[in-house]
């Protein structure tokens, strides 16, 4: 009897066994499904983002294409401003050095014509002219005294037109 009790025991335990292994297998199966699932999901979102990412890269491509091709196009321009940049150094270098010279022989021409007018000067000026203290005042007088009435106004706008000008090209604040 202490044996078929035993088996009774046995069969019993190995039947509640069964239906608690068989509940653990139905709840792994549902987590499967819901694995399997989600692994659907997560490749069809993937297969979509892969079609984006491969229109984004073709999208990158074109403009990169295109951007090189401006920079390209671009290129002449950079390089003709550049050479324009030299070219426009030189010339002020040689402005610069025709201003120098010009002062020269300007300052040169005055005292020629200082020496030739005779070296005295008297107290009294015969045609009551002011003498001039700075050339751009002797320019004026020379061209008053050359020309007179309206062509000497004129020249006279002329040449102070110019000496504001250069005066502006000299300043600091430029």
């Amino acid at each position: 009897m202490i044996i078929s009790i035993s088996v009774a025991i046995i069969a019993i335990a190995f039947a509640v066994l069964v239906v608690f292994l068989v509940k653990v297998l139905l709840a792994a199966k549902d987590s499967l499904d819901n694995v399997s699932t989600t692994l659907k999901d997560v490749q069809k979102t993937m297969e979509e983002l892969t079609y984006e990412v491969k229109q984004t890269i073709r999208t990158v491509n074109d403009i990169t294409a295109n951007v090189d091709h401006k920079l390209k196009q671009v290129d002449p321009v950079v390089d003709s401003v550049n050479n324009l940049g030299i070219v426009l150094t030189e010339v002020t270098e040689v402005v610069k050095e025709l201003t120098f010279k010009t002062k020269e022989v300007t300052g040169a021409v005055f005292e020629r014509m200082k020496s030739a007018g005779g070296g005295h000067e008297s107290a009294e000026n015969p045609h009551g002219v002011v003498k001039a203290s700075t050339p751009e005042d002797r320019t004026l007088q020379s061209y008053a005294a050359t020309y007179g009435g309206k062509q000497g106004a004129w020249m006279n706008a002329v040449d102070i037109a110019v000496n504001i000008w250069q005066r502006m090209r000299k300043s600091p604040s430029r």
